[in-house]
Formats: C-alpha cells, sequence, structure tokens
C-alpha cells in the first residue's frame, strides 16, 4: 500500500477475493475463521458466480468448535491457546476434510479491543491449505481499530489463498 492508496480493507478484501475466484478456476474452496467470524466466506459470496466453488464456512470463534467441527488438537489449544501457527494450520486442513474442499483458508488471532491468551491486538495467523498438500501460512501484525483488524485479516486470508492457488496453477497442478 502507498500513501495515495486510498482504498481501505473492505476494498482490498473485495479485490483479493475476485483474484481469487479467478485463480481457482472451477476448484472448490471452504474457510475456517475464528476472529474474523464469517468475513471470508461473506466476501467470497459477493463475487457472482462464486456458488459453483464456495462449499462454505466454519465459524469457530469457541474452542470446543475448533476442536468437535474442525478437529483441531485440545492439547494444542491447552498448550499454546489459539493463536499459533498450527492452529491454523489445524483449522484450514479441517475446513477441507470437513467441507470436501480443494483449498481452505484459516483465519486466527486478537481482534481487539485489548490482548488476548498474552498477544497483542492485530496479532493475527493465517494459513491457505491444497488438499493435495500445499500449505502456506502468514503472521500478521495490524494495527487499528477492531473492525480494522478483522477486515486486514480478512483481505490478507484472500490474498494468501489467491497466492497459493497461483502457485500451484503455475506448478502445473
Amino acid at each position: 500500500m502507498t500513501p495515495w492508496d486510498v482504498r481501505g480493507p473492505q476494498d482490498r478484501a473485495h479485490e483479493a477475493a475476485l483474484r481469487v475466484v479467478a485463480a481457482l478456476d472451477g476448484r472448490t474452496v471452504a474457510t475456517a475463521e475464528s476472529l474474523t467470524a464469517g468475513l471470508v466466506c461473506a466476501t467470497l459470496g459477493t463475487i457472482p458466480g462464486v456458488s459453483a466453488i464456495l462449499r462454505g464456512g466454519v465459524v469457530a470463534y469457541c474452542q470446543d468448535v475448533k476442536v468437535g467441527v474442525l478437529g483441531v488438537e485440545r492439547a494444542l489449544l491447552e498448550g499454546g491457546g489459539a493463536v499459533q501457527e498450527e492452529v491454523a494450520r489445524a483449522m484450514a486442513a479441517g475446513a477441507c476434510r470437513l467441507l470436501g474442499a480443494r483449498f481452505a483458508v484459516a483465519t486466527t488471532g486478537v481482534a481487539g479491543p485489548g490482548p488476548a491468551e498474552g498477544h497483542p491486538p492485530g496479532t493475527v495467523w493465517l494459513c491457505a491449505v491444497d488438499s493435495a498438500g500445499a500449505t502456506s501460512t502468514r503472521r500478521l501484525a495490524l494495527p487499528g481499530a477492531r473492525d480494522d483488524v478483522r477486515w486486514g485479516a480478512t483481505a490478507a486470508a484472500l490474498g494468501l489463498l489467491a497466492e497459493l492457488a497461483e502457485q500451484i496453477n503455475g506448478a502445473g497442478r
């Protein structure tokens, strides 16, 4: 982003969703979301024709949902909390498996306004996976109020998913 870029995080999220749909090229996608509470899936849902590829999403705000629905190991959550790379990976893999998608993206972190689990607001872990085995993760430290963090995480998650799909396209998989 440049100093003269007047787009907000919602605009960037929508642009990233368009990029995801193009990169997926008919392959299916699912979401697993904690701090974004469904914004990633809802943003994908704004794209005309996405019903052909969007399998669904799981909002897993509660630890029990992460464990019982997405298959995140309880010991992982008890040992380090929800704000860690391994949890994002397990959430994304769980969404792929549960919803029968080729790709999935997961978000976990602290939206704010205060810290949680020893992490400052704006701490986010993202993971995009391909059911064939490719994985990409990213840690963010986002500035701003709660909505800024949630929309920033949404834009970044969709961008990460697009990058993974584009890499796989380039590899001919």
